[in-house]
């Protein structure tokens, strides 16, 4: 399966011009006086005043993110914490990833580089590993009570002061919530609280309510940074996947 700083190092080995051929410089974007991205200017905002989350966004230390969850007392139950050990000792052979399976959330927030579109009423996540999609609709609905399961669930969001609020349901309960094993259920509500500090950096805490799998909510930290200067690439994991053949278990 193809990663995207291979891409890139493939590329510059191809042409020392990588940056010509590239997008070049994001527009609106603040910057120093010798060109850099000025990562600490002011949080955009949108007509109405709300922040604006748009932009290019990967998690902080994005490559290390199967341990996001590490340090995290989880509050098991014991089926779970069964499945988790088996996923690890099986060398995470299960991953759903490992059969070009979407990533769900939130660990497509936390392992992929991905865009924020947002727009009255409906904000847009698109993600670049197998061109996933998200929507957060902000545009007052409530949450389905019954929705069609999904991997990446169905959200709706609403603003408390600075802070976009969101809730979500309707997982199919196959997504892992990292690399290591962390299972979830159909049952697994998710509520985000994200907050864009300033102009590169935001601050997301997750709540994981999932009573099938814990004995009670828990919570993580995720802190994406803007990526500049560059756009998603089309990535189809199962164009040139060679790898199911030669996983291995326990």
């Amino acid at each position: 399966m193809r990663k995207r700083y291979i891409i890139f190092s493939v590329a510059v080995l191809l042409s020392a011009r990588l940056d010509a051929q590239w997008l070049g410089k994001t527009p609106g974007i603040p910057r120093t006086a010798d060109g850099k991205v000025n990562l600490a200017a002011p949080a955009p905002k949108t007509p109405d005043g709300r922040p604006d989350l748009s932009g290019m966004w990967e998690h902080l230390n994005a490559r290390t993110t199967a341990h996001y969850l590490d340090g995290i007392d989880i509050p098991w139950k014991p089926a779970a914490k069964a499945l988790y050990k088996k996923n690890t000792e099986d060398n995470q052979k299960e991953n759903p990833e490992s059969r070009c399976l979407p990533r769900g959330v939130p660990k497509a927030d936390a392992f992929d580089i991905h865009k924020i579109v947002q727009t009255p009423g409906l904000i847009v996540i698109l993600y670049e590993y197998n061109t996933m999609f998200r929507q957060i609709f902000t545009d007052g609905r409530a949450l389905p009570k019954d929705p069609n399961p999904s991997w990446m669930g169905y959200s709706v969001g609403h603003w408390e002061g600075d802070r976009l609020v969101v809730e979500s349901n309707g997982f199919n309960g196959q997504a892992w919530l990292s690399g290591q094993g962390y299972p979830t259920t159909d049952a697994m509500r998710l509520t985000e609280r994200i907050h864009r500090r300033d102009f590169g950096h935001m601050d997301i805490q997750i709540t994981i309510d999932d009573p099938k799998a814990y004995t009670k909510p828990w919570t993580a930290q995720l802190h994406p940074e803007l990526v500049p200067d560059t756009d998603l690439i089309e990535f189809i994991c199962n164009e040139n996947e060679r790898d199911l053949g030669h996983l291995v278990g326990k």
